[in-house]
């Protein structure tokens, strides 16, 4: 079923956003969806297509919008033991582990946090944006653990969403890096943008893509005759771009350990802990953790904050860091 606005741009519509315009023309409309359906090619403006929610529009720009209702797709529920930080009537904070996927995509519509969580709740989670992706607000990827609020009603979905969008919620992450980072503690700003040799991945760009930011500093230095050089660091996001810590560490030069999408290759140690090496070799996973995840309540505004403790696997191998590094 579809439906559509078409509407000429008026005097006091000049220079307002084209997602908060085409919101307030619907009242059944958030503008969540609307993002949605205009990075799906849903927009034109003077029958031009346009996929960039926060353009602005000018005088007599002539504006057909259609509105697409979402594909009904069928989610089957995965008996996953999720583990559950917090939940009320309208979120829940779940601690993802290492190796699933938050949500379903090519080559796996049945194993993610999504199936899951549709087991666990009988879909009384939103529905704002794909049908593939109820409740989800933000994301982590599949080999980082960690922390992520679920929403489970629309109103709350819009509230966090706006939450992500001015950049007041609190999200800060530990990573194993090589080498040594400098300055030791710093503010990483680029641009970060989709990788024009490889589509799955991306990168930083002078003048192109998303802005960036991720504040930095230096926890603990592994260093000695037994040691490779491994630092671990502290990244508190300021913005939520795709693989933003592993692309910025990964532009200075210092890779997430484990990391096999930004790696690069690096010496052999000859003198390195037998002990150690086979540790560092048996990570399947980027040392990456989301640590830490605060925001306001979407329905009382009442600040919460959560912290997860780093998984076994990774504390595991700083535990015999800091033994050998004594």
């Amino acid at each position: 079923m579809k439906s559509n606005i078409n509407i000429k741009v008026k005097n006091k519509e000049n220079n307002l956003r084209i997602d908060v315009l085409l919101s307030n023309q619907n009242n059944k409309l958030s503008r969540s969806r609307v993002k949605v359906l205009i990075l799906e090619n849903n927009l034109k403006i003077n029958n031009i297509i346009v996929t960039d929610p926060s353009r602005k529009v000018k005088l007599d720009d002539e504006i057909f919008f259609e509105i697409v209702e979402p594909k009904k797709e069928s989610l089957t529920p995965f008996n996953y033991p999720l583990e559950i930080i917090h939940e009320d009537e309208d979120l829940i904070v779940l601690n993802k582990s290492a190796g699933i996927s938050i949500h379903p995509g090519p080559g796996n519509y049945d194993n993610t946090i999504v199936n899951a969580l549709i087991n666990y709740t009988g879909n009384n989670l939103s529905n704002i944006g794909n049908e593939l992706r109820p409740g989800i607000v933000h994301r982590i990827d599949k080999e980082t653990s960690g922390l992520i609020v679920i929403a489970k009603n629309n109103v709350s979905h819009e509230n966090l969403s706006n939450q992500f969008s001015e950049h007041s919620i609190t999200r800060v992450y530990q990573a194993l890096v090589w080498g040594k980072i400098r300055p030791q503690n710093g503010k990483i700003e680029t641009f970060i943008t989709r990788s024009s040799k490889n589509r799955q991945m991306m990168e930083v760009s002078l003048n192109k893509g998303k802005k960036a930011i991720t504040n930095y500093k230096t926890l603990e230095i592994f260093e000695n005759d037994d040691v490779p050089t491994l630092s671990l660091i502290e990244c508190k996001l300021e913005t939520g771009r795709t693989h933003q810590i592993r692309v910025h560490l990964s532009n200075k030069g210092n890779n997430i350990l484990g990391d096999k999408k930004y790696k690069k290759k690096f010496k052999k140690f000859i003198n390195i802990n037998p002990e150690l090496e086979k540790c560092l070799v048996s990570l399947d996973r980027q040392f990456l953790h989301a640590k830490t995840l605060g925001f306001n309540h979407p329905k009382n505004n009442r600040w919460l904050e959560f912290s997860s403790k780093l998984p076994g696997d990774l504390e595991k191998i700083l535990k015999k860091l800091r033994k050998i590094n004594k």
